[in-house]
């Protein structure tokens, strides 16, 4: 894109007023829309300096025709049927040759089918996902897009800018054609929400064993300075040493135990299991939210099923760290096979190597793993697998015997950690050569004579003894 060459934001929420201030301070000229026109003119008064790089325009009409041709027009709207209205509004002004870019949280199958539509008109679409809430689409996103490259070419140099930098790269990349870069921030939400709730359980147990909140922030704060290093250890120990200035109590005690979703982690959960995958940790987090959604159901079941009578959890700090470790890259692992599996389908050809590389700042999920990841799939995954690459092969290895403690003293504990045991469970299956479906496959021959293969024939459709005696 050339300099100061106009884009359009239509929406000026928290995350397109960041995002537009973002592009104005790099150099873009601004031209503003929101439903709301009363907002356009305080948010360029809002603006200071950056003023004399934004444009507001009144309606659509008139955003349209303050932008030259080919036009590049940024959709901030809400996902689903808002952005279709408003797309569907924009048709009929536009000409043929300009570029929308939804940078919302949509579903990607929503943007596949935006993309052949809008193209067949004559128009150009890009899927821009966006990380990092409204500190990074100010200062620094994590952009993840999909789309054609005829499409994304112009504007690769303003998008590229606005981007969070890691060592002076962009963390910003072109991914794959239509619904690509919208997939790849489903799943990165989808790791999210399994982080998170990792997290969540390490500090469960550990206010169970008598930990105070603030002395939980500081222990975070000391993972935060070696190989758990991460963007949510730091979010975590800083809201475990706020204090609620009400109260004074720690803030975090004073807020109800039960959390949100928007539907990204949900998401990724569906297209896991439509891809034949199962993103066992992110499934459990997503679980877990939705039990929080029911806290007179979960107070009734405390008064119902007395925990009285259970120990609580003994745990070492040490133990905790190494856990939350290995199960922290099992559930990166997870989210990877999830994204391969996708790109297969849908024929995106990701490289997953520059997936971690522009995780690696500005979005939420960042980590100093990310590094190590992002080499494991340049060297090669064996078997596709990234906890069978060697140095993170090692790290899970090192970290399974104090899992194991963790998750089980927990349950002895009556204390629930979904996600942990879920990674534990994960792990442990795949590292058997031999299972128990063996046994499934019997039972599945016997009432419906679905067959199954031998292990010491090549043949297919082979039956049991049994037959005849099905449903």
């Amino acid at each position: 894109m050339a300099d100061a060459q106009k884009i359009g934001m239509i929406g000026l929420g928290t995350m397109g007023s960041a995002l537009a201030l973002n592009l104005a301070e790099k150099g873009a000229h601004v031209v503003v829309q929101n439903r709301t026109e009363a907002r356009v003119p305080e948010f360029i008064s809002e603006a200071g300096a950056l003023a004399s790089n934004l444009e507001g325009a009144g309606d659509l009409a008139d955003l349209v025709a303050r932008l030259p041709e080919p036009r590049f027009i940024i959709l901030m709207t809400p996902a689903g049927a808002a952005t279709d209205a408003m797309i569907d509004d924009l048709k009929p002004l536009l000409s043929a040759g300009d570029t929308l870019i939804d940078a919302g949280n949509s579903d990607f199958h929503d943007t596949r089918r935006r993309t052949e539509q809008l193209e067949e008109a004559g128009f150009k679409f890009l899927g821009m996902g966006v990380s990092g809430g409204e500190e990074g689409a100010r200062h620094g996103p994590s952009i993840m897009v999909g789309g054609t490259a005829d499409a994304y070419a112009p504007v690769k140099g303003i998008i590229e800018a606005i981007a969070a930098k890691f060592e002076d790269a962009p963390c910003a990349a072109h991914l794959g054609p239509d619904g690509a870069g919208h997939f790849v921030k489903t799943v990165h939400n989808g790791i999210e929400y399994a982080d998170m709730q990792m997290i969540a359980e390490v500090y469960g147990l550990l206010c169970d064993a008598g930990w105070d909140a603030p002395k939980i922030g500081t222990l975070f704060g000391e993972w935060g300075k070696c190989n758990l290093g991460s963007y949510l250890v730091e979010v975590t120990e800083a809201v475990l040493l706020a204090t609620d200035p009400e109260t004074g109590k720690p803030m975090v005690d004073v807020i109800m135990d039960k959390a949100g979703q928007k539907g990204t982690g949900r998401w990724t959960v569906i297209e896991a299991l439509k891809l034949g995958q199962s993103a066992t940790t992110i499934e459990a987090a997503v679980a877990a939210r939705s039990w929080s959604a029911e806290p007179a159901v979960r107070a009734a079941g405390e008064a119902a099923l007395d925990p009285a009578g259970l120990a609580k959890v003994e745990v070492s700090a040490e133990d905790l760290k190494e856990a939350f470790l290995a199960a922290r890259i099992l559930a990166y692992a997870q989210g990877f096979r999830v994204l391969q599996a996708a790109s297969e389908t849908y024929a995106w050809d990701l490289d997953m190597a520059r997936v971690a590389e522009i995780w690696r700042a500005g979005c939420i999920i960042r980590s100093v793993l990310l590094d190590e990841i992002s080499s494991a799939h340049r060297a090669g995954l064996p078997e596709g697998q990234l906890y069978l690459a060697e140095g993170l092969r090692q790290k899970v290895i090192a970290g399974l015997p104090a899992l194991r403690r963790v998750v089980s003293g927990a349950a002895l504990s009556g204390r629930p950690v979904p996600a942990l045991a879920s990674a534990l469970s994960f792990i442990d299956t795949m590292r058997l050569g031999r299972g128990t479906t063996n046994l499934i496959q019997a039972q599945r021959d016997y009432f419906g004579a679905h067959g199954f293969e031998r292990v010491d024939s090549d043949a297919k459709g082979l039956h049991g003894p049994w037959a005849g005696h099905g449903m």
